[in-house]
């Protein structure tokens, strides 16, 4: 029992191995009801159903924050809660470029859910390695933080000067193109198949991928593409290396329930791009201050993030009142 005690109490990159083990548990318990229980027969998924699911995903994420309030403290739950928000909300950026994929591709909505699960798996993975790529960094680098508080200052000044009517030219998307070029890729979809044996030109068979791999792949590439951006941002909150994996997973494990219900509504959302735009730019300008002020305290830090994303909806919803659906 003492040796069994002692594993836990380890820590692993800062934090005691035991709070990682809970953590992995509760992941792998999520997904495996996801799959198995939720989502075992292959169906189209509602917007309330979406909504009832991100809802539950939020509700256990801030669970999980009061979970390192009482193992951690209140300034690591703060700043738990201020990584999620954040990346929670520059996921809903990816929304948009994941519903475009799945038009462009053809990819009918009883199909996304099995493309978006298996992405999470692959978000899981990769997250991970950036994240600790960045802790590295950081530790041994120490004005990293600087450069990354730069590079969120061009990117949120970079989205500002954006048009909300933007929208990305998939059709010339380097990485599509590549795939297609490198891969003998079906012109329609084989059920829920990423890849098919189909005749070649002498009746041979030939293993071919279908565009369920094509989104698939494209989907995860997109994603390191955000967390391009989302990483940097919420290392510039915390350096905690389980804070800011831990919000990241969260949020990203309920972006995938809300794309549902936030893909049919998209059109009212247009100008949320220039909330997240001031959020990285207040992340950017909060490393330099930190030089000149002194560290912004993390309740700070939730209530500026809070307050920009919750104007940037609201502003979103009033503007686009007489659009159609």
């Amino acid at each position: 029992m003492r040796t069994l005690q002692a594993i836990l109490d380890t820590e692993l990159l800062g934090t005691a191995t035991g709070l990682w083990l809970g953590f992995f548990l509760l992941v792998s318990g999520l997904l495996a009801f996801d799959l198995g229980v939720l989502h075992r027969q292959r169906r189209e998924i509602g917007i309330a159903e979406s909504l009832w699911l991100s809802a539950g995903y939020i509700s256990v994420a801030l669970m999980f924050g009061v979970w390192v309030w009482s193992q951690m403290g209140a300034d690591r739950a703060l700043e738990f809660y201020t990584g999620f928000l954040i990346e929670k909300s520059l996921s809903l950026d990816n929304i948009f470029l994941m519903a475009a994929i799945f038009g462009f591709l053809g990819i009918p909505r009883c199909y996304q859910h099995q493309v978006l699960f298996w992405g999470i798996l692959g978000v899981i993975v990769l997250r991970a390695l950036m994240i600790g790529l960045g802790a590295a960094l950081i530790h041994s680098f120490a004005w990293i933080l600087q450069l990354f508080g730069l590079f969120l200052l061009g990117t949120g000044v970079r989205m500002l000067r954006s048009s909300p009517d933007d929208a990305p030219d998939l059709a010339r998307n380097a990485v599509q193109r590549f795939l297609r070029q490198r891969l003998r890729v079906t012109d329609e979809l084989h059920g829920a198949h990423f890849f098919v044996h189909l005749p070649d030109a002498n009746g041979q068979p030939q293993r071919q991928a279908t565009p369920l791999l094509l989104a698939l792949v494209m989907i995860e590439l997109t994603d390191l593409l955000f967390a391009v951006d989302s990483i940097p941002a919420i290392f510039a909150i915390t350096q905690d290396t389980f804070i800011v994996y831990t919000s990241n997973i969260f949020a990203v494990l309920g972006l995938r329930a809300l794309y549902f219900a936030l893909a049919a509504m998209l059109h009212r959302f247009v100008y949320l791009k220039y909330a997240l735009a001031l959020v990285l730019v207040f992340i950017g300008a909060k490393i330099f201050l930190a030089g000149i002020l002194g560290p912004i305290p993390a309740a700070l830090s939730l209530g500026v993030t809070f307050a920009l994303l919750a104007g940037g909806v609201l502003y979103s919803l009033y503007r686009t009142r007489q659009r159609p659906g």
